[in-house]
């Protein structure tokens, strides 16, 4: 029970960062590329990049909390489906240029993301 009070909360805190970064990006967005979701799905990805490492380092920890920050924090951050819609919204307008963009930049920074939180987690965890 506590692991599921945990992912619960974790994607509750993942998901109202997600809704305030889309309302800060709509007061500034004026390109047709949708930079919240991008920003989200690419915090997300460093962040999870960070955490798998601490994780596999500091075995010790609660699988809840691995669950909150993990599976809850960083699930309720990061949105796969708005990605997949809003390109499909690109496609549908006849937009190409722009959606190939934003799924090419999405796909390989996030990657590159998780990749860099990765190898910073492994410096942090040194110290930690």
């Amino acid at each position: 029970m506590l692991n599921i009070i945990a992912v619960f909360l974790g994607g509750g805190i993942g998901s109202l960062f997600r809704y305030f970064v889309n309302i800060l990006f709509t007061k500034y967005d004026g390109a047709n590329l949708p930079f919240a979701t991008l920003f989200v799905n690419i915090t997300g990805s460093f962040i999870l990049g960070i955490l798998f490492v601490f994780f596999m380092q500091k075995t010790n920890l609660h699988p809840a909390w691995r669950l909150a920050l993990s599976v809850g924090f960083c699930g309720g951050l990061t949105t796969f489906s708005t990605f997949s819609v809003e390109a499909f919204e690109l496609l549908k307008n006849s937009q190409f240029l722009i959606a190939c963009i934003y799924i090419l930049a999405s796909v390989s920074v996030c990657i590159l993301a998780a990749a860099a939180g990765y190898c910073i987690g492994g410096c942090i965890g040194k110290y930690v």
